[in-house]
Formats: C-alpha cells, structure tokens, sequence
C-alpha cells in the first residue's frame, strides 16, 4: 500500500453551475472510493435552483473520498469530492470511514469492475406545451451502504436500512436504465429488475416502465408500512397511515420559481388581455406541413405557428420587447427575442428560451423546439438555456383549460398564454358552422407596454392565426 500525502489529493469543490446560485442538492454519485477518474469524466449529478446538471471531473485519478452522500445540499465551493492525482495504487482508507462502512472498504475489485460496466451510457444534456407529466414530484432515497462518508452521516443511514431502507442492489445484476427512467420507476413502484428492455444494448426505456407499470394500475393497493421519522424521509404522495398532512420541503425548481413569480407578481404591474379567435386554418396548415418534405423528421405541431405567429407581432410592435432597468431607471429595448416555453417538469416548472428566434426560419424553429421539449422531458436542461429570456409562450390549453391570466417570467415584457383548441359552433361567413377555436391571453408589463402597444400585439396573433397566410405577408 503507498500512503497518501496532502500533496497527492486534489478536491474537487461544488461549482457554480448557474449565475448566482448559493447551493445545490447531490442527486446521484456515478463513481465510488477506490475507482479511477479521467478528465472529463462525470462523477455525480447535482440539482440546483434551475435544473439538474451533471458534474465533470477537472483531472485525471483515484477517487479517495466522497464527502457527502446522496440527497445533501451543499453550498458552491465546498469540497464534495477527493482524488489522489499521483497515479499510485489505491491508498487506505482512513480509520474512520474503515470503521463505518468496512463492507465497502473490503470489496473486491472484480465489484468495481463489474459495476462500471453495469452503469447505463452517459446521457446527451436533454413543457407546458405537450403534455401532462406523468411523475409525481418526489425527492431521491438517500443510498448511504454504497458510498464511503463520514462516520456520523454513515450511522444515519445505517439506522435507516435498519429500519426497512431498501438495501443497496449489487453491481452485477443491477439493470441497465437512465437516472431520470429509475426515477420513473421509483414514483410508479415498478421494480426494475422485472422489466424486459427494449433499448439499444439492453438499456430500459421510460416506455419499457410504463408498460410494466400498466397492470399494476389494476391491482388494489396494499399498504404499505409507516415512514421512518428521519431527516432524509421521503414524504409519500399519498399517506398510508392515516396521517391528514403530508409535507413537503421547498427547495430546489419550485423554491426558485415561488421566489421569482413573488418577486414579479409584485414588483411588475400586469395587465392581461384576452382574445378568442378561429384557428381552423392554422390546424389545416398544421397537417400540410407535417406532410412537406422540409418538415420531415421535425416536430409541427399548433404551438409551432402560434410561437412564429408571436414573433411575426413582435417584429411589427418591436416596443412590446423590452426589460425595466430599475437602478438606472431606464427602458431596455431589446433587439433580439429569445422566445421562452413554459415546461412542466417533474422537478417544477421551467422555462428554457429558443435564443434568437426571431432569426430561425420555420423549419429552424421547427427544430429548435423539439430540442427543447426532448432535453425538458429528459430533465436535462442546462441553467443556460434558462436565461436571458425576452418573452414567454406557455400552452395551458394542453391540460384543457380554455385560459388563464399568466404572471411574467422575471425580466420580462409580456408572456402569451395559449387555451385548449376546440370544436365550437362559430359564425362563418354568414352561417353558424362547427370551427376550431381557441382562447389566448395576453400579459404584459404596464410600465413597458400600455394597453394599445399589447392590444396591438396580440390582435396580430390572432390574425395570422386566422389567416396563416399572414406568415409570408408580415414576416
């Protein structure tokens, strides 16, 4: 055994992944004490106030120490990784964390070795506007046998295994499967162990869950025993014990966004407008696209043209796109429109913007917000692609709702919410024929926009939704 000196060990400390952010919560560790590191590598997952972001370690190693364990919020710039550059073998593990989890201290390297070849392939960095989540907002259980941390965070979750924690899965037969699909699968009970794969390599997809979780949905509940009274416990979403409250921390997504719509809600005064308008022609345009060869592959769907229909208002009012600088007490008028989409996220909402979408033709556009919705879905939005936003869409017509009076995304000028698209008894040249019609809102900041500059704006969206010819005319 080579001894390992101060020298030797470089930490790695929690980065600010987004602007101004104080703090972020450890969701997952992919590697462990003893396991070698390479520049680049992702070592853990973290959840900040805007998203969850996978961690890269800046050099080559040994991982020697994992500071905390999973489900700890830690503040940005404490150590919450140690590895021995040196490139020497694997040094002893302190006394301390020997006496707290000797299991782990004692596994063979054939474990390690099999372990990471268990892991599931690294993941591409992945609203309201497509669909209602099908997860419920849950925190992760801690998994404390696995990792190697300080004696008094072992002995908590030692007591909590002892107390019907579900124990660590072994390497080897560990199921191949995303952290957002195990997550899924947490939420819906299904235990991955008895689901047939049909991803590539053997990997479980989210539909792979779903349909495992299906016959379960038949079957009567059972209950289920009575959560441990701990710091770490996982609030259940339906109680079992009879208990008439459940309570559930703020923090993370939700805890930013309660903060941010305050803060709005009362510093910017709003005014919402409303218009009720006959999309017929936009659905018909809707289904000619999705047979044009330029649209092949790409998402077209109603979203998709009223978004262009915004941007085509927003070019002809160009005003309604602007910020109030408070300290210098000043009108920003921006030059550019970074187009926000609502997401629901299992996480909380979000709201990642299309940056410079007033240059994307509507094919580029067409791209631009699958890869939106997919990297939403997946919960892999970067803090980035969250800021810097101009003016928001966000589709509440997706849960059937006919609309609402939406609040700014801070920073904001105006915010277009979009209503359920239905069929309706509507007067059509002269006759009352069934039409396709849905309702939009409109919110805006007085101080920026008065109310001819958003009536303006939002009567143009309602006419190039009547008449998408209007595309080609206006744009």
């Amino acid at each position: 055994m080579t001894t390992m000196t101060e020298a030797s060990v470089r930490e790695f400390k929690m980065p600010d992944v987004g602007e101004g952010l104080t703090e972020a919560e450890i969701l997952k560790w992919y590697v462990q004490p003893g396991d070698t590191v390479t520049d680049g590598q992702v070592v853990c997952e973290v959840e900040t106030a805007k998203a969850a972001v996978e961690l890269p370690i800046p050099y080559d190693g040994v991982v020697r120490e994992l500071r905390f364990p999973e489900g700890t919020t830690v503040d940005v710039g404490t150590a919450i990784i140690a590895v021995d550059v040196s490139g020497g073998a694997p040094a002893e593990a302190p006394a301390e964390q020997a006496q707290a989890a000797p299991e782990a201290a004692a596994a063979p390297a054939e474990s390690v070795q099999a372990e990471e070849e268990a892991k599931p392939p690294a993941r591409q960095p992945v609203l309201v506007g497509y669909g209602v989540a099908t997860t419920s907002t849950k925190r992760r259980p801690r998994k404390g046998p696995e990792v190697k941390v300080p004696a008094a965070a072992q002995a908590v979750q030692t007591e909590l295994n002892g107390h019907g924690a579900p124990a660590a899965v072994p390497a080897e037969s560990r199921p191949l499967a995303k952290p957002p699909v195990r997550k899924l699968a947490k939420d819906l009970g299904v235990d991955l162990a008895t689901v047939t794969p049909s991803g590539p390599d053997g990997v479980i997809t989210r539909e792979d869950v779903h349909a495992a979780a299906a016959p379960k949905a038949a079957e009567p509940a059972v209950a289920a025993p009575a959560p441990v009274a701990a710091p770490a416990a996982t609030a259940p979403v339906v109680s079992q014990d009879g208990a008439r409250e459940t309570r559930i921390p703020v923090k993370g997504v939700r805890k930013a966004t309660a903060q941010a719509m305050i803060g709005s809600a009362f510093t910017a005064p709003h005014v919402t407008e409303f218009v009720t308008v006959d999309v017929t022609r936009t659905m018909k345009l809707v289904e000619e696209l999705k047979q044009d060869k330029e649209f092949q592959g790409l998402r077209v769907n109603p979203l998709l043209l009223i978004a262009k229909a915004l941007l085509v208002a927003i070019k002809r009012n160009p005003d309604v796109n602007a910020s109030w600088d408070e300290a210098n007490q000043e009108i920003v008028l921006k030059h550019y429109v970074n187009l926000g989409i609502a997401a629901a996220t299992p996480r909380g909402l979000i709201v990642p913007n299309i940056k410079d979408a007033h240059d994307k033709t509507l094919p580029q556009l067409a791209e631009s917000l699958g890869e939106l919705v997919g990297t939403a879905r997946e919960g892999r939005t970067s803090p980035a692609a969250m800021q810097g936003g101009t003016v928001t869409i966000t589709n509440v017509g997706v849960f059937g709702v006919d609309t609402g009076t939406p609040i700014l995304n801070p920073g904001e000028s105006a915010i277009l919410a979009v209503g359920a698209i239905k069929l309706q008894p509507w007067v059509h040249k002269g006759k009352v024929k069934p039409r396709q019609v849905t309702t939009l809102a409109l919110s805006f900041d007085h101080r920026l926009v008065d109310g001819e500059l958003g009536s303006k704006v939002l009567a143009d969206v309602a006419a190039i939704l009547e008449q998408p010819k209007r595309l080609i005319s206006w744009a």
